[in-house]
C-alpha cells in the first residue's frame, strides 16, 4: 500500500500520483493511513477463515482446559533439556530469528540515517525485498524437499551474515569497505542488492525453519511443539533491538550498530551443529 498511499517530499505517492481520498500530502496523511488500512485489510480477509474453516474440538470447560494446558506446558519445558536436538534447535532459531527481525526492523532506519534515503527509496527497497523473497521461498521449498531444511537454514543464515557484513562496510563514502567517489550511487546499488538478499534469505529461513520444527516436534503433540517455537521466538525478542541500540550508542555509529546481528546469526549457526536434521529417533516423523 506504500505505492498508493505514502507520500514523498514532493507531495505525491511512490507511483507519482496525488494521495487518494482527498488526503493531505503536507500532513503525510497517506503515510499515516498505511497502518490502519493494513489492519482493516487483515480484518476483512480473515473473515473467511472464521466462517468456512472447520474446527473440530471437544467440548471442555475453560478453567479445566487452561489448568491442564499450563500443566502440560510446564512438563514440556522441564523435559526440554532431555531432548537435545529440539532444545538446541529452539535455542538456535531463537537467536537467528531475533537477528532476522533486527534486520527487518532497522534496515529502513539504517538506509535513512546512513545513506540519507527518501521514503521513495525505502519503499522501493521494501518492495524489492518482498518480490525477491517470494521467488526465493519457492526455490527454497524445492531445495528443502530435496535436501531437507537444515542445509537451507544454514545457507540462509550464512547469506544473512554476509549481508550484515556488507551493510557494515557500506555508507556514503564506501561500498563493501571500498572507498567511492563523492556522489557515487554505488552505495545505493549495493544496499538495493542487500535488500534483495535480505528478502531471499529471510523468506527462505522462515519457511525452512517451520519445516525443521515439524521434524523436531513430537508428531502426537505437534501444536505444542509449534507453541514452544513461537514462545522461544518471543522470549528474547528484545535482544537484537537492545544490542543494536547499545552498540550504536557506544560507538556513535549506525554502521557499527549492525554488528550484534552478525554475532546473533553466528551463535544460532553454532547451535545448529547440535540439531539432528530428522529429530530424535523416538519422535521422528518421516518427511513427506
Amino acid at each position: 500500500m506504500l505505492l498508493f498511499l505514502a507520500e514523498n517530499d514532493q507531495g505525491v505517492t511512490l507511483i507519482g500520483l496525488s494521495p487518494p481520498f482527498g488526503l493531505d500530502a503536507d500532513a503525510r496523511e497517506g503515510t499515516r493511513l498505511v497502518g490502519p488500512f493494513t489492519a482493516i485489510w487483515y480484518l476483512v480477509f480473515v473473515i473467511p477463515f472464521f466462517l468456512w474453516v472447520p474446527i473440530k474440538s471437544a467440548t471442555v470447560r475453560v478453567r479445566g482446559a487452561v489448568r491442564r494446558g499450563l500443566q502440560e506446558l510446564g512438563d514440556s519445558l522441564r523435559a526440554l533439556p532431555t531432548r537435545k536436538s529440539l532444545f538446541a534447535y529452539l535455542g538456535a532459531s531463537l537467536l537467528y530469528r531475533d537477528a532476522l527481525n533486527g534486520i527487518y526492523a532497522f534496515g529502513g532506519i539504517y538506509a535513512a540515517g546512513v545513506l540519507g534515503w527518501s521514503i521513495v527509496q525505502i519503499g522501493v527497497f521494501g518492495i524489492l525485498a518482498a518480490a525477491v523473497g517470494a521467488v526465493a521461498c519457492w526455490l527454497a521449498g524445492k531445495l528443502d524437499s530435496r535436501f531437507g531444511p537444515k542445509p537451507v537454514i544454514i545457507g540462509s543464515v550464512v547469506l544473512l551474515m554476509a549481508v550484515c557484513i556488507i551493510i557494515v562496510g557500506t555508507d556514503r563514502t564506501m561500498a563493501i569497505f571500498i572507498p567511492v567517489a563523492d556522489g557515487s550511487n554505488l552505495p545505493d546499488i549495493t544496499f538495493y542488492i542487500c535488500g534483495a538478499l535480505i528478502g531471499a534469505g529471510g523468506g527462505s529461513l522462515q519457511s525452512a525453519s517451520r519445516t525443521m520444527m515439524v521434524r523436531q516436534a513430537d508428531p502426537a503433540r505437534m501444536t505444542e511443539g509449534f507453541g514452544l517455537y513461537a514462545l522461544s521466538g518471543k522470549a528474547l525478542a528484545f535482544l537484537a533491538p537492545a544490542l543494536v541500540a547499545l552498540v550504536t550508542t557506544l560507538t556513535d555509529s549506525q554502521r557499527m550498530g549492525v554488528t550484534p546481528l552478525i554475532v546473533l546469526f553466528l551463535a544460532g549457526l553454532l547451535l545448529l551443529a547440535f540439531v539432528d536434521p530428522d529429530g530424535e529417533p523416538e519422535f521422528r516423523c518421516a518427511p513427506s
